[in-house]
């Protein structure tokens, strides 16, 4: 390995140390489907979105609780400490990525065949603090 990438490769090592995050790989659900009920959580508090989640009728809603309550106790993890209660944390980014797409066939009708595509995806959580700063000018 060459000292650039060596050097990009010890950056990026130390912005994601700084970062709070938690992935949902493979997830066997829609994109289309999973990117409703990310949108409604994009922005929120942390404590407002375990809420609007757990009560959520989608069943895309209880993998995303769970993957939030992931990236918290990351969170949790790496500031040791500090308490949750104190630090309004919020849903800083959430993505939806396409997964890979299981492809099978369906017999139709007069010998053909329809092709189905069974969809998956992939989820990226990422939860920060709100500064006071920018809550007492937005005030």
């Amino acid at each position: 390995m060459g000292a650039r990438k060596r050097i990009a490769a010890e950056k990026r090592k130390e912005a994601n140390k700084k970062q709070y995050y938690a992935f949902l790989r493979n997830c066997p659900t829609s994109p289309r489907k999973m990117r409703l009920v990310a949108d409604l959580i994009r922005g929120m508090e942390v404590n407002k979105a375990l809420d609007v989640l757990k009560y959520s009728s989608q069943e895309a809603s209880g993998k995303v609780e769970k993957l939030l309550l992931s990236a918290i106790a990351n969170w949790q993890a790496k500031n040791e400490g500090e308490r949750l209660d104190e630090n309004k944390l919020y849903v800083k980014n959430i993505m939806v990525d396409s997964g890979r797409i299981l492809k099978r066939l369906r017999p139709a009708p007069q010998g053909r065949a329809h092709r189905i595509r069974k969809r998956s995806n992939h989820v990226t959580i990422y939860v920060d603090k709100k500064e006071s700063d920018v809550e007492e000018n937005l005030n």
